[in-house]
């Protein structure tokens, strides 16, 4: 069995060539140039463009390039692509299969997530198919673990969420208020991005999100992740925050990739938790 994901999901290409992974990259455009994430351009590169005044889109896989992963590949396919909604990828990732001229065994999983759970979905997969496990019984598995996955973004940049265009409208209106830290969080469908509350520093705002945890049940059962824009100790503050309500339960802590760090914008915080 062949696992098939996208670079938001927080593996490079390079780390999926020695797992039986395929990683197929998320583009960021610069002017008239497209880089893919990892290969071309590093996230600490983008951060040092766009501190030199350029302002980069996206663009996902094109249906072309993951027709090309799906022609090339014999085995029966697992794909885990960001969540529905969050990109056009899903979206590719499907036609490119109605498009497929031979048949072929394959199976694209809306995750209806990104970054930290994304990660974790596919890590599972590639466990329990080193357990034996059929493709069925994997995806049954993953199911129960997409429904229990929560995401929140509290960026430092508002404008970058803004120009990506996946804000209700609601939480595209607070783009225009200074001085907090607003949390944004994704709708009850998963595929857009609503406010969830506004707090006046990102302390308060973290302080509001381990309440919340709480709430949902968080405990040693579930992987918490903070993914960031290029702040790596104010990631790990986070994290020794929870940590002090939230002793048990497991913790990774990643740098966002390119294309990511595009829509978040530089400076940007995605805490995360799935039920492992």
């Amino acid at each position: 069995m062949r696992i098939i994901a996208d670079t938001s999901a927080l593996y490079t290409p390079a780390e999926g060539e020695n797992m039986g992974l395929t990683m197929i990259p998320a583009c960021v455009i610069i002017g008239d140039k497209a880089y893919k994430d990892y290969e071309d351009i590093s996230s600490d590169e983008l951060l040092k463009i766009i501190e030199a005044g350029e302002t980069p889109t996206t663009s996902q896989a094109s249906i072309a390039e993951v027709l090309d992963v799906y022609k090339s590949c014999q085995e029966e396919m697992l794909v885990l692509p960001i969540g529905d909604g969050l990109s056009g990828t899903y979206q590719n990732m499907v036609s490119a299969k109605n498009m497929l001229e031979e048949e072929k065994n394959i199976h694209v999983m809306d995750t209806k997530t990104l970054a930290g759970p994304q990660w974790y979905l596919v890590q599972k997969a590639m466990e329990l198919r080193e357990q034996g496990f059929d493709i069925e019984s994997i995806k049954s598995a993953l199911r129960k673990c997409i429904e229990t996955s929560a995401s929140f973004v509290i960026p430092l940049d508002f404008n970058f969420l803004k120009r990506s265009g996946r804000l209700t409208p609601v939480a595209a209106k607070i783009g225009t208020l200074l001085k907090i830290a607003p949390i944004l969080t994704q709708t009850a469908d998963k595929r857009r991005i609503t406010l969830f509350s506004i707090k006046r520093t990102v302390k308060r705002a973290v302080e509001a999100l381990i309440e919340h945890f709480k709430e949902l049940g968080v405990n040693e059962k579930y992987l918490i992740t903070v993914s960031h824009g290029g702040i790596k100790d104010k990631a790990a503050a986070v994290i020794e925050q929870f940590k002090e309500h939230f002793a048990s339960s497991v913790y990774k802590v990643f740098t966002l990739p390119p294309a990511l760090i595009t829509h978040g914008g530089p400076g940007c915080i995605l805490i995360q938790t799935i039920m492992m």
